[in-house]
């Protein structure tokens, strides 16, 4: 696990970035989903345990200001937390480019976990949603990410 302590500050500095404009400049869907970005780079440093604990509090914190689908985002960042905490055993080297796909696909996964479990009445069509929106969402994320780990410093080759 990461001792760094600039690698959590910037990890935290995201969760609180993602509520500010969520909520406090109201973009809502607007704004890039910085609490996943936060997630997915920190759950690389975790194990299993600790990611999915991290996942669920991100989640519960996502969740706090749903009204229709309270749980849903506690269920996609805990399983996004599971599994992302795996990654750094089955994929070796952290390139920008990995960083990249391995972002943009743990946003479009915990979209499409959220999308399946948040119900029929609150979900739209799957082309809508996943496809389109939740694929320009990801790579919106993807790119802030990005940006967040080149700007920062945190690079993994940078660290170690």
């Amino acid at each position: 696990m990461k001792n760094n302590h600039k690698f959590w500050i910037v990890v935290g500095i995201l969760a609180f970035f993602h509520f500010g404009l969520h909520l406090g400049l109201g973009l809502g869907s607007n704004a890039p989903d910085l609490l996943a970005v936060a997630l997915l780079i920190s759950i690389r440093e975790l194990d299993i345990g600790a990611g999915s604990c991290l996942g669920f509090l991100f989640g519960i914190m996502e969740d706090a200001f749903s009204v229709l689908a309270f749980g849903a985002n506690a269920f996609a960042f805990t399983v996004i937390g599971i599994i992302g905490s795996k990654t750094r055993n089955l994929f070796v080297g952290d390139s920008l480019g990995f960083m990249a796909v391995y972002l943009f696909l743990g946003k479009w996964c915990k979209d499409f976990l959220h999308w399946i479990v948040a119900g029929e009445s609150l979900r739209g069509s799957f082309i809508d949603v996943m496809l389109v929106g939740s694929s320009l969402a990801a790579v919106y994320a993807a790119s802030v990410g990005l940006i967040v780990i080149v700007v920062s410093g945190i690079g993994w080759d940078t660290v170690r």
